[in-house]
């Protein structure tokens, strides 16, 4: 995912920034979007996406993007105390911890490794994290003994 800055507009001390984003996915797939992130949090005005996004996906696309986009600009999401906070949505279910999540980055390392593609970046797409926590995933499946290690001792 890349982030880059369109325009902020500051008003009455706030401030309301809009970004450019782009995703990118492994299978070829481009969604383009102008976001407008303020108080009110993440909002899209306009998305472009090769192939056509599902409503699903477009209703959960704000929700992909929003992490993203409030460290580009310096900022955290803020949750009113008295708001009533429903179930949290997300692009992909929450991915298990412990033995049983190292175990299936195993799983999905050894599948992309049988398929010819690349393991690191099947267990990318599979947990939903970045390069450098989905290798960390990977070296601690290793650990614990799910995976070959990287390199032979002598």
């Amino acid at each position: 995912m890349s982030v880059w800055p369109a325009w902020e507009v500051r008003e009455d001390g706030g401030a309301t920034a809009w970004f450019q984003v782009r995703l990118v996915f492994p299978d070829g797939a481009r969604v383009d979007a102008l976001a407008v992130v303020s108080e009110d949090g993440v909002l899209l005005e306009d998305v472009r996406a090769q192939p056509a996004l599902s409503l699903d996906d477009l209703g959960a696309l704000a929700d992909w993007i929003e992490q993203p986009l409030f460290e580009a600009c310096g900022r955290r999401p803020e949750v009113e105390a008295d708001a009533e906070v429903g179930p949290a949505r997300r692009a992909r279910p929450a991915w298990p911890r412990g033995l049983e999540g190292r175990w299936l980055i195993a799983q999905e390392y050894r599948a992309a490794q049988e398929d010819g593609v690349d393991p690191v970046l099947a267990v990318m797409c599979a947990t939903g994290h970045s390069r450098r926590k989905s290798l960390r995933l990977i070296s601690q499946a290793r650990d614990a003994g799910f995976l070959t290690p990287r390199h032979a001792r002598r």
